[in-house]
């Protein structure tokens, strides 16, 4: 029973990366400029990518794309690994197995970063930008992966509190803690591709972005706390007593 409890404590904690990497992609701070890196790593132009696109430009939207983020997926998988290595060492350490006090403080930063993102409070450190910017893309596929090294790098006032808080639970999880990286990359990653090859749905998101901002950070402030108050193993109780209660019945 316990095994099948830290199991689903997983699951829920592995759909949160991954609506976390999502939330990232569609925040204020990246999805409005997408269409302009779009064109800036395929160098075609942003009225072209937003009108019929034949198979060709379909095909280098594709390539560049996995390219990029095969870049940014290189930063954040190597931040998880190390984050998930420090926490591991910090338990070892002072906590043995327990890892409650990184917990408590994963808890109590995800709930600042909540109230960042939903523009509840100000932190001017996390709003500025340390991006890698270039004025020139190196040419070719091998350009664009050393874009998305530098986009990834950039702490940006909206991905470096989300993507902060992925790393303290990566912290907090050690065991598990690359496969919440690798999650949040997921997460980023699917919108990015999916708009691609709709980029006229990405000016109706950035009207709401605002509303969806909002939203994960309530989730995030949500999460802060079930982490800070130890609810977790609670709350995958509930859900397996509620499944089971709902099998047990319709298999009565």
């Amino acid at each position: 029973m316990v095994g099948i409890e830290a199991d689903t404590a997983l699951l829920v904690g592995l759909f949160l990366a991954m609506g976390a990497g999502a939330l990232s992609f569609l925040s204020p701070c990246v999805l409005p400029i997408f269409p302009a890196y779009l064109s800036y790593i395929t160098g075609i132009s942003v009225k072209e990518l937003q009108g019929n696109k034949n198979s060709k430009i379909r095909s280098q939207l594709l390539s560049h794309s996995l390219f990029f983020l095969l870049g940014v997926s290189l930063v954040f998988i190597s931040l998880g690994a190390s984050a998930s290595l420090l926490g591991q060492w910090v338990q070892n350490l002072l906590l043995g197995d327990s890892g409650l006090l990184i917990q408590r403080f994963a808890g109590i930063f995800i709930i600042l970063m909540g109230f960042f993102v939903a523009g509840w409070i100000t932190i001017p450190a996390l709003m500025k930008e340390r991006r890698i910017r270039y004025s020139k893309k190196p040419v070719g596929y091998l350009g664009t992966f050393f874009v998305g090294l530098g986009f990834a790098a950039g702490w940006t006032p909206c991905i470096g509190p989300i993507f902060g808080s992925i790393l303290l639970l990566a912290a907090s999880n050690p065991g598990h803690g690359i496969v919440y990286t690798v999650m949040y990359v997921i997460g980023f990653s699917l919108p990015f591709i999916v708009l691609t090859f709709f980029l006229g749905s990405t000016r109706w998101i950035v009207r709401h972005s605002e509303v969806i901002m909002k939203f994960g950070a309530v989730i995030m402030i949500l999460m802060g706390l079930v982490l800070f108050l130890g609810l977790l193993p609670r709350i995958t109780g509930f859900l397996l007593d509620l499944v089971q209660n709902t099998w047990l019945s319709e298999l009565g």
